[in-house]
């Protein structure tokens, strides 16, 4: 059987947690999704899904994503290397063509085949998709996993949604007071829909801070000061672990996550840190 990891939280001075990334056999996956699982992706073409969809198979599970265009669903350029922007080729990879906003659509993914988790990591500009196709499309996935029995939801939303406001830098409070208010409406709408309607639910509103392309750091902190930036392979990780790992410390919760935070802290920049060889 394949297990992941405890959650370890040591506390860092004043302001951050750090987070544990999952590592093989230490600790037992949740209940749900024993041995293999499957993960739903929703949005699995967007940047952040595009990691979900690459770990996840990396890890071993399947995934069923929904995507409106799943040719735009390619391997990442923070975990994939010099394969990043080929397509994936694996056939524990299922990818439904759909609208999230559609009832139907949604369905189609928990038709697939049963379903041990879901990681919601919907984006695009409200000019393209609407002021309220966060709400709306949580709101049907929602609906699916009651409707299925499925009970682990991850859900990325933003730093600064909800009570988060004030971990925000200041230069990105001004954005989402003015070019991004709408989309913030919408993620703020979105965090309360889960937080109402996923009372029987085991949800975990993931809040990162600056999001970049870079390669995974493995260094991932609970935030609760301002945050500062995170790669998205970080963010994928820290969703499926609140996935898969059965005693996750922050299901429901909406915890703020960054790679650099917390007073007193600094990030390891060394070749160890990044992956490389040390010279």
């Amino acid at each position: 059987m394949r297990f992941s990891s405890v959650i370890a939280a040591l506390l860092l001075p004043a302001a951050a947690q750090a987070f544990a990334p999952s590592v093989r056999g230490q600790q037992q996956r949740s209940s749900s999704s024993a041995l293999d699982a499957t993960i739903a992706v929703i949005g699995a073409s967007g940047l952040t899904a595009q990691e979900c969809v690459y770990q996840a198979l990396a890890n071993g599970d399947s995934v069923v994503g929904l995507t409106r265009n799943p040719a735009n669903c390619v391997i990442p350029a923070g975990s994939g290397g010099d394969k990043a922007g080929q397509s994936f080729d694996s056939d524990k990879l299922t990818l439904i063509a759909g609208d999230v906003t559609k009832a139907e659509d949604v369905a189609k993914v928990f038709a697939a085949g049963p379903i041990d988790g879901v990681v919601i990591a919907l984006g695009g500009k409200t000019s393209d998709v609407g002021d309220t196709m966060l709400r709306d499309g949580t709101g049907n996935v929602v609906n699916a996993m009651k409707e299925a029995g499925v009970k682990r939801l991850s859900v990325v939303t933003s730093i600064g949604a909800g009570d988060s406001e004030n971990q925000a830098p200041f230069f990105f409070k001004v954005l989402m007071w003015t070019a991004m208010k709408k989309i913030f409406e919408d993620k703020n709408r979105q965090e309360q829909l889960v937080q109402a309607q996923g009372t029987d639910l085991e949800w975990c509103i993931v809040r990162p801070g600056g999001l970049t392309v870079d390669a995974p750091t493995g260094v991932i902190n609970v935030i609760e000061g301002e945050a500062g930036s995170i790669a998205r392979a970080d963010v994928a990780q820290f969703c499926l672990d609140a996935i898969t790992v059965e005693d996750f410390p922050y299901l429901q919760q909406a915890p703020c996550i960054s790679s650099v935070g917390g007073t007193s802290w600094v990030k390891d920049r060394s070749a160890k840190a990044r992956g490389e060889a040390e010279a």
